[in-house]
């Protein structure tokens, strides 16, 4: 999705009030600003970002971490809406649904390899 933050953001930490923009390319790889807030902040727990301005109508993630006997679960809720009316809700049909699927199987992907390679290799 070329999803690239461009604020200076990183290696800070994540705080309540928090701004961080990027630079998404959901569609034929035309470039599209992207501003999110960070609403709520529970240290080691949880936190919410919202989208300011985007590509969504509506746009609010919910991260938690959650401890368990293998480490910790990251879960993440998503509620959104596309813009557009009908035309939204065929794009999700046809290839949002997807994409939003492909990168959080990615992300996943990435966690997995980064933090569970003793468990591949033993």
């Amino acid at each position: 999705m070329g999803f690239v933050v461009v604020s200076d953001s990183q290696g800070h930490e994540i705080a309540e009030g928090m701004t961080i923009e990027y630079l998404v390319s959901p569609i034929f790889k035309i470039p599209l600003k992207w501003k999110t807030r960070i609403t709520q902040v529970e240290k080691y727990v949880s936190f919410t970002d919202f989208q300011e301005k985007g590509p969504y109508k509506y746009w609010n993630h919910f991260h938690e971490f959650i401890p368990n006997e293998d480490g910790v679960l990251m879960k993440d809720t998503v509620d959104y809406e596309l813009p557009l009316g009908i035309l939204g809700t065929i794009a999700h049909g046809i290839f949002v649904k997807r994409k939003l699927a492909s990168i959080f199987d990615y992300r996943y992907q990435v966690l997995e390899d980064l933090f569970n390679q003793s468990k591949s290799t033993s």
